[in-house]
């Protein structure tokens, strides 16, 4: 196996994020390798936006607007105080475009691509990552507070950071269970 094959077989979600954050340098060359992802005609379907220090309690204050007027103070401070969770969050984006060979979904899926290309490289230099979605990452608030146009979408948060604590290996599915031939009689 090649050196990415075994980083790939032990590549983890890191959920225990703590400073420091990576630092400039890292974060260009991890951008470099999110540029790397399939990207049919070259649109470039993505952006991504950098946050830390104040920046975090700002997002945690945007992430925390979106509750309704009746809600708890509890579910609100949990908002308040998710993107603490880690010295910096990167944003996943994508921005597709009206293209006449290339559907959206393809430059959704590049996008995604890109940002796990991101996650690998982070990790590949020593820090933990985990992406992050939820209801924050569809809300309307959310997309306009951090500035998306009407066609962009967030596809991940991407928390990152040294990590703090080991945690268990995750049991992964055997192969078989999710791949098949086909036709089926090719056996």
């Amino acid at each position: 196996m090649t050196s990415v094959t075994e980083f790939l077989l032990n590549r983890s979600s890191e959920p225990r994020l703590t400073a420091p954050a990576p630092d400039r340098k890292t974060l260009e060359r991890a951008f470099a390798c999110a540029a790397r992802a399939p990207d049919h005609a070259l649109l470039r379907p993505w952006r991504y936006l950098v946050v830390e220090g104040e920046g975090l309690e700002q997002l945690g204050e945007l992430f925390a607007s979106t509750c309704p007027n009746n809600a708890d103070e509890q579910d609100i401070e949990k908002l308040r105080r998710a993107p603490l969770r880690a010295p910096m969050i990167i944003v996943g984006i994508a921005s597709p475009s009206e293209h006449p060979k290339v559907p959206e979904v393809e430059q959704l899926l590049s996008a995604g691509v890109g940002l796990s290309f991101l996650e690998l490289a982070l990790q590949e230099a020593g820090y933990g990552a985990m992406w992050r979605t939820g209801t924050m990452a569809y809300h309307p608030a959310v997309r306009e507070g951090l500035g998306l146009s009407e066609q962009e979408s967030i596809i991940g948060f991407l928390y990152t950071g040294t990590v703090a604590t080991e945690k268990p290996k995750i049991p992964r599915p055997e192969v078989a269970e999710f791949v098949s031939d086909w036709p089926p009689e090719r056996r």
